[in-house]
């Protein structure tokens, strides 16, 4: 680390899907401040979701303008803004950078028959043509999910429900790359943002390009894509009219930045390979670094190129983690506690805690809006199991809490057996790392130690910012983890190891004995 540097900050940009967090970030990893602004997500029939990019832009700059506005650091000493976002977003714009319609959101699955068609071939395997299979493995590490949640799958619907605005469109952006161009007016994407269209060759991280081959299989105008850069390169300075809204200097940089899953990566601290993290956001993600392209294609899990741009990174997600917990209390549970009603996340651990593990038997399963890994299924549906008059609200409360640490156990096998190693100890990050009891339902779960990272809600952030900082010279990658401070370490409960042993088993078997029925019941969704 070069510490010859007068210390500097950096605007960094954590763009979930309920909002914008802006956060200012000293050159030494310091969180002096942040500012949040939450944005709508639209539920729309037959499995569709999106979002408008205008609420994205308008909640940045008023974030960034109320955090500006406090004056915690001097604001000509603001040399960056970097970009952490929501990943598998698909913006249409036209040449002068203006949306087209509503951005589709990493939850839309309504891509799904049409990607389903484009993978299809002479001789399939799981629904894919194996020669297309093996070309897809070969050059990009793995191959689209067939629930139609990536964007390729997005660009296919798009092309066939709204052709007009199909061939308006100069460029499809991922989020962060749409960020990117209202910040600058530079239309671009990185070489990781991009990875989740599938056209793009990463054998080679030093030479990652747009393959005409796997574009050919999509039908997909290729000058459609934008130029690509490396996460760590300045993509150009903020316009005057951002600098002038802002209150910055127009040399403000502008970084190439990366995905959340990507920033969340570095902003954890497991940098060096084989490192593993768990994100507990809205989402969850099992992720670690290594030095090479491997796949399980049919687990969803593969390396792709990471934030760091001379890694990959190997990446699980299921869908739904902390939705899970919201939807609980938002449109579950009615009336609980002493006046009747629940009003926060810690109304739950407090519930939770006071269960014994296990919950009397009591599985709940997490897959409210489909599932992508170990499982790529978009009509799987959660639940709750083994229900009876022995149950009440507080044990469905701990069984919400285990049934996502069951479904992450589930990808962990599956992780450790392509590495051919135990991840051990997982360092923890995101809103539900808060949480004591979910932290020991992990470690006790996953039979790992869990290392819950300091401030473990600004892990993309921080990300973000050390990205910006290796770009400018300021570090190194491997002075990360001498800036990641630990904030307690959960060591697994050996007395809970049967019951959770038990109910693991059980709790994959319930998706192997209704997976049909699922299937019968919300194909057509």
């Amino acid at each position: 680390m070069n510490q010859n540097k007068p210390k500097k900050y950096i605007l960094a940009v954590d763009h979930g899907t309920s909002g914008v967090k802006v956060a200012i970030i000293s050159t030494y990893g310091d969180v002096l401040g942040w500012e949040f602004e939450k944005t709508p997500v639209f539920l729309l029939p037959n499995g569709g979701a999106e979002q408008d990019p205008k609420d994205w832009w308008n909640a940045f700059l008023t974030s960034a303008k109320r955090l500006i506005a406090k004056k915690s650091v001097p604001v000509e000493d603001i040399i960056a803004i970097c970009v952490s976002a929501q990943w598998s977003c698909t913006v249409a714009v036209d040449s002068n950078g203006n949306h087209l319609m509503n951005a589709i959101s990493w939850l839309d699955a309504r891509g799904s028959s049409y990607i389903k068609k484009k993978m299809k071939g002479l001789l399939n395997v799981s629904g894919y043509g194996l020669r297309k299979l093996l070309r897809l493995i070969k050059k990009t590490g793995g191959a689209p999910s067939t629930t139609g949640k990536d964007p390729i799958s997005h660009i296919l619907f798009i092309k066939d429900n709204y052709p007009d605005i199909y061939k308006k469109t100069y460029k499809f952006l991922e989020c962060k790359d749409f960020m990117n161009l209202k910040l600058t007016g530079k239309f671009s994407a990185t070489f990781d943002s991009i990875h989740l269209h599938w056209v793009s060759n990463c054998q080679d991280l030093n030479n990652i390009y747009y393959d005409d081959k796997l574009i050919k299989i999509y039908g997909i105008d290729k000058e459609k894509f934008p130029n690509l850069i490396r996460s760590t390169d300045i993509l150009g300075s903020v316009t005057q009219e951002v600098a002038e809204e802002l209150g910055i200097s127009h040399n403000v940089k502008v970084i190439g930045g990366s995905g959340d899953l990507h920033m969340a990566a570095i902003g954890s601290g497991a940098v060096r390979d084989f490192e593993g993290h768990i994100y507990l956001g809205t989402s969850a993600f099992l992720l670690c670094h290594c030095p090479k392209k491997i796949t399980d294609v049919f687990h969803s899990i593969g390396a792709i190129p990471s934030g760091n741009p001379e890694k990959y990174l190997l990446t699980s997600e299921q869908e739904s983690a902390g939705a899970c917990l919201t939807f609980l209390r938002d449109k579950f549970v009615f009336f609980h506690s002493s006046d009747g009603i629940l009003h926060s996340y810690e109304d739950l651990d407090n519930i939770a805690q006071n269960i014994p593990a296990g919950s009397k038997n009591l599985i709940f399963t997490p897959w409210l809006y489909g599932e992508r890994a170990p499982i790529d299924d978009h009509t799987v549906r959660g639940g709750f199991h083994n229900l009876s008059l022995e149950h009440n609200l507080d044990f469905a409360v701990r069984a919400v809490f285990e049934g996502i640490a069951f479904n992450s156990r589930w990808l962990l096998m599956y992780i450790e057996k392509l590495t051919g190693r135990k991840l051990d100890p997982l360092n923890i990050i995101g809103g539900g790392a808060i949480s004591d009891v979910w932290c020991q339902i992990y470690a006790d779960v996953l039979n790992r130690t869990i290392r819950r990272v300091k401030d473990p809600i600004q892990a993309n952030a921080r990300g973000a910012a050390f990205v910006a900082l290796v770009g400018l010279g300021y570090i190194k990658f491997d002075d990360i983890s001498e800036l990641t401070e630990f904030s307690k370490i959960f060591k697994p409960n050996q007395e809970n190891r049967a019951i959770y042993d038990k109910l693991f088993k059980e709790f994959v078997e319930i998706y192997k004995q209704n997976r049909k029925i699922y299937q019968r019941l919300n194909s057509n969704e």
